[in-house]
């Protein structure tokens, strides 16, 4: 899954933001170098992230997804708000891809007439308050609680919905490597597990020494390294902003692995 900010904010490097054609070119690239998925988001979700009205996000969001769908492109959209969701999937994209889990009733309502997919993501709080001392008894355990109940109460069938741990997303760094761990179990329960880790700031609590930074190129060296392991461990999705090298390392890894990897 590649991933296609429309943000001012973005770390992604995209450049594209209000830029509709350049983003849609970018989105084509994204298929061109192995992308399943492109996944269009009109809202950044870093921590401490301040939210933007529903007719901002739609005004990012909508023109790049109804390009990129008539392209034949499988698009998913990057939304916590069921309005953007609604017309986006109107507009042709093909899974819902909500950081906030489906605990908007709305959005969980959308997520139920079931003419998309659905990616239900474990999120603590809200991007701006997430990373404030998030604390969990047994964060495997609460984290797989909450989505496969939230999968249940959609009624779709399981190919129909993937799981995010949410790396990132109200965690400290412990509980981050326990989630990355925990890929197994989850994938066991028989939903289709994703897993997004690139360039995220977790890379740098584990690698860097205390109020340090890793280098651009270090961040990206770890992300594929995390990345690997993950699809390892049974993520049946990558989202990552650089699929090319995302794609190379696991078909380096392929002939050490057993596992799902990509030809």
């Amino acid at each position: 899954m590649g991933v296609l900010n429309v943000t001012p904010d973005s770390f992604s490097g995209d450049g594209v933001f209000r830029d509709h054609h350049r983003a849609i070119r970018r989105g084509l690239d994204l298929v061109q170098q192995g992308a399943t998925w492109v996944d269009v988001g009109g809202e950044s979700t870093r921590p401490g992230a301040e939210a933007v009205s529903v007719d901002e996000e739609l005004e990012r969001v909508i023109p790049v997804v109804d390009g990129l769908a008539r392209e034949g492109i499988w698009v998913s959209v990057d939304t916590q708000k069921p309005e953007v969701a609604r017309q986006a999937v109107e507009a042709g994209a093909k899974l819902i891809n909500d950081v906030g889990g489906l605990r908007e009733p709305a959005m969980m309502a959308l997520a139920k007439e079931g003419k998309a997919q659905v990616a239900i993501m474990h999120m603590r709080g809200n991007p701006a308050t997430m990373q404030v001392s998030p604390t969990y008894q047994d964060v495997v355990a609460e984290v797989t609680s909450f989505l496969l109940g939230q999968a249940r109460e959609t009624g779709l069938p399981k190919e129909s919905i993937w799981l995010d741990p949410g790396i990132g997303f109200g965690k400290t760094l412990d509980h981050n490597l326990q989630l990355l761990r925990s890929i197994p179990s989850l994938a066991a329960e028989g939903y289709p597990v994703l897993i997004g880790v690139s360039r995220k700031s977790f890379l740098s609590k584990l690698l860097a020494a205390e109020g340090e930074k890793l280098s651009d190129g270090d961040r990206e060296l770890a992300t594929r390294i995390v990345e690997v392991k993950s699809w390892n461990l049974g993520a049946a999705m990558i989202r990552t902003h650089n699929v090319a090298d995302c794609l190379l390392a696991l078909r380096a890894a392929k002939p050490f692995a057993s596992s799902n990897y990509p030809g």
